[in-house]
């Protein structure tokens, strides 16, 4: 994996996701890391100014007029290479969302944010990935081109024994469905495209009472994405590499 773009990085998952990648053995010669204001993300500032792989890159992903801006300055530190992966990871969730409590407002924006801006930034980086696809036609994965998707269990239509959680559900809902499509429309282009929970992680969205530490679930992500391969493709899987129920 010589190059990824991690959107969602100053803090919680994003920025756990940029510390682990960067204990393999073999870091990714390019770390595009994703923030909506630089200036904000402290933390991510600090690594990158002691790490020469990792790039920063702001955007506001509710901001589409963007991407193709964006993909230019990808493609810039890229060049020939073009892109391995794309980690699909920002997200949003609004507090209340009960039905009697749910106002349209909340369900388009986590729509916006949490299906279509991830589809659409696809689409942006698509040729990138394609490019990095064919300069290693040899197998399928990481060191190829891939394209994970940060999803939830609470977009399963099985898993859901409780109800409620409008927003969030429907919108993971349909980005698991956008990922099985792509993981059709482009299979013979040798780019994998896979749906991934995390876990109940004690990140800003999912709260303090959640079990798990950052650095469990992304340490055990970032396994995962090392493994994928061409049986991963269309999957929907948690951070452990375990099938997960549509």
């Amino acid at each position: 994996m010589k190059s990824i773009v991690i959107t969602g990085c100053n803090r919680g998952l994003g920025l756990g996701l940029v510390k682990q990648l960067l204990k393999i053995p073999k870091p990714p010669s390019y770390l595009i890391a994703t923030c909506r204001d630089v200036e904000k993300a402290q933390e991510l500032q600090k690594i990158r100014d002691s790490h020469s792989n990792v790039h920063i890159l702001e955007i506001d992903l509710k901001n589409f007029d963007a991407y193709k801006d964006f993909a230019a300055a990808v493609a810039n530190i890229v060049q020939d290479d073009g892109l391995n992966v794309l980690f699909n990871n920002a997200g949003t969730s609004p507090k209340f969302t009960r039905l009697n409590l749910v106002k349209v407002e909340q369900l388009l924006e986590t729509y916006i944010t949490n299906t279509a801006a991830p589809v659409m930034l696809t689409k942006a980086l698509l040729p990138l990935l394609k490019k990095a696809s064919k300069n290693n036609t040899s197998g399928y994965g990481v060191d190829r081109a891939a394209v994970i998707n940060m999803s939830s269990m609470l977009g399963s239509f099985e898993l859901n024994t409780t109800g409620g959680l409008y927003p969030y559900r429907l919108s993971k809902a349909a980005l698991n469905i956008a990922t099985k499509s792509m993981s059709i429309d482009f299979k013979d282009d040798g780019i994998i495209f896979t749906s991934l929970h995390p876990g109940w992680v004690k990140t800003d969205l999912g709260g303090s009472k959640a079990p798990m530490e950052v650095e469990e679930s992304t340490s055990s992500i970032v396994q995962l994405m090392l493994r994928l391969n061409k049986e991963h493709n269309g999957g929907f899987y948690q951070w452990d590499g375990q099938p997960m129920s549509w």
